[in-house]
């Protein structure tokens, strides 16, 4: 069951995040500031920002054990796919990244089965913790998914599983890693390599070639917290090896109140779709950006 709005004012963080490493519940603080613009700094300068050790040590097993819970209930999907998560398009050569296809398969806990007791929904849906993303971000106000299934998601991947080259639907998120794998699993990433104006087709090509001049690599760690320009940036997740499943939670946010997923994207994500979906394949979807995905 989720949290409901009273409860949310009253969760604390203490004891859920680093409060004295990171000062979320006090931003107005001459720390809080410096924080804040220490983020922007690093997210104008590669459209990511990964706050290390964000869950206190003392809560660290507590939040393994909350995924390695939920894990068993993921819905895992094998696919071939493009960055761009669609049917390419035949009339352009092999080689365009529209017709680059690799193999995807990993597996997502959808929103609906993660529930108000654990760390992860109650930092979700706290309102400082979502003030502290939208100062980050350069929001006034974000807006949790009205999604259901999309709204907090656990990512799971076991061994040979990755995420291939691609681009996140929404203009940012917000991850946080509670399981590495023994190894693999690395998160690699072309910031701001695409933007509102244009694919840039070219450069994605050179990178999906193998070209890795442009490319960024991070060590996750779990307790990281990872603030991420993923609508424009092109990013991967490589092949997980051994037998301990990665675990990633994400934080769905976005700009504008009352954002749904994609009818077709949640069937194959999730396996399936909640009513709202069905409705929207009755009534029509509308996006407010022209690119691919």
């Amino acid at each position: 069951m989720h949290a409901t709005a009273d409860t949310q004012e009253t969760t604390s963080l203490h004891g859920l995040i680093d409060l004295g490493r990171y000062p979320i519940d006090e931003l107005e603080s001459p720390t809080g500031r410096e924080l804040i613009e220490s983020c922007r700094r690093q997210l104008n300068d590669d459209g990511c920002v990964v706050l290390k050790n964000f869950v206190p040590e003392a809560a660290l097993a507590r939040l393994e054990r909350e995924t390695e819970r939920l894990s068993p209930q993921a819905h895992y999907n094998q696919t071939e796919t493009n960055p761009y998560n669609n049917a390419g398009d035949p009339e352009l050569p092999p080689s365009h990244p529209l017709n680059r296809f690799d193999d995807r398969t990993n597996g997502f806990v959808a929103g609906d089965r993660i529930d108000g007791d654990t760390i992860i929904r109650q930092v979700y849906e706290h309102p400082g913790f979502q003030r502290f993303i939208g100062a980050v971000v350069g929001m006034e106000e974000i807006h949790r998914y009205a999604d259901p299934l999309a709204d907090l998601v656990v990512n799971v991947l076991r061994e040979g599983c990755q995420h291939p080259w691609h681009y996140d639907t929404n203009e940012f998120i917000v991850t946080m890693m509670t399981r590495q794998s023994h190894r693999g699993g690395r998160f690699e990433y072309a910031p701001g390599i695409r933007s509102p104006e244009g694919e840039n087709f070219e450069a994605v090509e050179k990178v999906i070639d193998g070209d890795r001049s442009r490319l960024k690599s991070l060590d996750l760690q779990p307790g990281d917290l990872q603030v991420f320009f993923g609508r424009y940036s092109l990013h991967r997740v490589t092949p997980v090896e051994g037998d301990k499943e990665r675990h990633t939670v994400i934080f769905a946010y976005a700009k504008e109140p009352g954002f749904i997923g994609r009818p077709e994207r949640a069937e194959r994500i999730f396996g399936r779709m909640a009513p709202i979906h069905e409705r929207m394949l009755e009534n029509g979807t509308n996006r407010t950006d022209s690119l691919a995905d």
